[in-house]
């Protein structure tokens, strides 16, 4: 069956519908929403049998949804309607939320309905965007896997909405605003401070003022220990800051300050709206726009504020905010990684380099790897680039950060390394999960190993030498240059993941370690250790590390240095939400329809293969 999806975004949700589909055999055209015309070309060019909207932000015109059957996802029991659904969800402590699968009418979220999947919710206890990529996706696979069967059949006949139903217990909400979000540092409780932000995570954030800024603040964590005077900043750890509430403190990690990009004169402007290689010479500009740890986003106004570091291998005994835990059972060791949206910045490479250092500096035997639950890694961190005085500069320094993390693992021979990928990985974070021995996933997890996208990055992490020694060198072109989204269960199949197991990353995790354990206690254990190093020193007389690196960053020099912009400027898209400040245009003879790229010995013509 022809499916096509209108969506605002071809996000995670989207992204896993659309390979859970096609594995059933069913064809996916994905067209993003951008107006009505756009959705009224797609139709008219896919013409398909059945329409899904995974994620839309507008209403599918009339013309569309009057010929075609139209099925929209939306996060929310039946009889829920309005576009806040979740962030009312979590900021009344609902228990028990779902998913509805309806038909698009004139009526917002008022249409019959074709299948629904309801879960638990606890109240505050994660962020929407983590509700949204776990519980939500999930249930909304089910249900859209249901509706497309029940469509297939013909005959069925979907339930009109009606609130008098005993399962219909959903209803119109309006749009949440600010006002609704705001904190009274006065009077709210922690718990209620979290659920706040938790509903604004990641979008639109809580606006607040800190000493004097206006900012949206993400990423809170409750804190037991640590107490100040309520609605002070009275600590910071790792770029997030602490601050005391009437009955304990939470941390934020992550702020963007409000207002317009404001370069503060010609100088600035040419530097950060032209991509130029240089740094400016200008004050700081304020990164408005960009959401940014909170330490950078406040800056030289923490003047005073005490750090309050905290050792990776102290017991996770309270809650607090820490990004990199580290445990240990038995013969095993388990790092703990989760960086906001998986992105890695050079600080954080270097902390979880040294973190993994001192992983392999005790009497182990089996490292285990294991990244957020949301994202396993997602590569270089594009918000503190685009932050940054000079972006090409700190790209440079970001890659390298990331590569001599990568070059660790790679070249451990006391300990066999596992990755454990409970959440998705794209980019240089999924290249990153290769440098490890054995590499397992949760079902559901979604990954994006390539860079074209981000202007023709080349990107690096090692992966002309990690990728087709997995995967063979004609799949490992054909994955950098296509840049689709692979499901874990077809991973697995091409090489890529080992194993694949556990619906949830509680259940995933938990096997996880019934597989370290008994790959320590293997008796075969030292053979195994013998034979990762002389397969290492095998491959290392072919060709060096060294040389795949060089030869990396030769491409990725030209990416940041050099007279073509589109990596900076599909950096700013992204980080910008497809809506950057205006920027001069930077003509240069090297942006082209086509470019000649080489990989493994073989002439691509970029642009055509992306078009194909």
């Amino acid at each position: 069956m022809k499916i096509l999806f209108l969506t605002t975004a071809h996000n995670s949700l989207s992204q896993r519908l659309s390979i859970e589909l096609t594995e059933l055999g069913h064809i996916v055209d994905v067209a993003l929403a951008i107006s009505e015309s756009a959705m009224l070309d797609a139709v008219g060019q896919h013409a398909p049998d059945l329409i899904i909207a995974p994620m839309l932000k507008r209403k599918i015109p009339e013309a569309i949804w009057s010929k075609h059957v139209c099925l929209i996802v939306h996060p929310g029991v039946k009889g829920d309607r309005g576009a806040s659904s979740l962030d009312w969800a979590i900021m009344t402590g609902q228990t028990m939320w779902g998913v509805t699968v309806l038909q698009a009418t004139a009526e917002m979220d008022a249409g019959a309905i074709w299948a629904s999947r309801n879960f638990a919710l606890s109240g505050s206890s994660i962020a929407k965007s983590s509700v949204y990529r776990r519980q939500v996706t999930k249930a909304a696979v089910r249900a859209v896997l249901e509706a497309v069967e029940k469509f297939q059949l013909r005959q069925f006949r979907p339930e009109p909405l009606d609130y008098s139903s005993a399962d219909v217990i959903g209803c119109w909400r309006p749009t949440m605003r600010q006002s609704d979000r705001a904190i009274d540092w006065s009077r709210n409780s922690t718990m209620e401070i979290f659920a706040k932000i938790s509903a604004a995570d990641s979008t639109p954030g809580v606006l607040d003022t800190l000493l004097g800024k206006t900012c949206f603040l993400y990423g809170a964590h409750v804190e037991d220990r640590l107490k100040g005077p309520t609605g002070k900043i009275i600590a910071r750890r790792d770029g997030a800051i602490c601050i005391g509430t009437i009955d304990g403190a939470v941390w934020i990690s992550h702020l963007k300050a409000k207002g317009e990009v404001a370069p503060q004169n010609a100088e600035c402007r040419a530097v950060h709206s032209n991509f130029e290689r240089r740094s400016c010479n200008s004050p700081p500009c304020s990164p408005s726009g960009i959401k940014l740890p909170a330490t950078q986003v406040l800056g030289s106004l923490l003047r005073g504020v005490p750090e309050a570091p905290l050792a990776i291998n102290l017991p996770t005994d309270h809650h607090t905010f820490r990004e990199i835990v580290y445990e240990e059972e038995g013969d095993v060791g388990y790092l703990y990684f989760d960086f906001y949206n998986g992105a890695m910045s050079t600080a954080q490479c270097y902390r979880l380099r040294d973190a993994f250092l001192f992983a392999r500096s005790r009497p182990t035997k089996v490292i285990v790897l294991l990244g957020g639950a949301d994202f396993w890694s997602n590569g270089i961190h594009l918000n503190v680039i685009e932050a940054s005085n000079d972006p090409a500069k700190e790209s440079w320094r970001n890659i390298n950060a990331i590569d001599d993390l990568v070059l660790e693992i790679l070249n451990t021979m006391s300990h066999l390394v596992i990755a454990g990928l409970r959440g998705n990985a794209g980019a240089g974070g999924a290249m990153l999960a290769l440098a490890a021995d054995r590499i397992y996933s949760a079902f559901g997890v979604v990954l994006n190993p390539h860079y074209r996208g981000m202007g023709e990055l080349y990107g690096s992490e090692y992966w002309t030498y990690l990728l087709p020694k997995r995967v063979g060198q004609a799949r490992a072109l054909k994955l950098t240059q296509a840049c689709q989204p692979i499901g874990a269960r077809a991973a697995r199949d091409i090489g890529f993941l080992d194993e694949v197991f556990g619906e949830d990353a509680r259940s995933f995790e938990a096997e996880i370690r019934d597989r370290a354990r008994l790959l320590a206690a293997n008796p075969e254990f030292r053979a195994l250790l013998r034979k990762k190093h002389e397969g290492r020193m095998e491959d290392e007389s072919i060709k060096p590390l060294a040389n795949y690196r060089a030869e990396e960053l030769e491409r990725m020099k030209v990416n940041f240095f050099g007279a073509n912009p589109s990596y900076h400027e599909a950096r700013r898209r992204f980080v910008f939400k497809g809506n950057p400040p205006k920027a001069a245009p930077v003509p240069t003879a090297a942006t082209t329809r086509e470019r000649v790229s080489v990989l493994f010995g073989h002439t691509v013509r970029v642009g055509a293969l992306l078009q194909a």
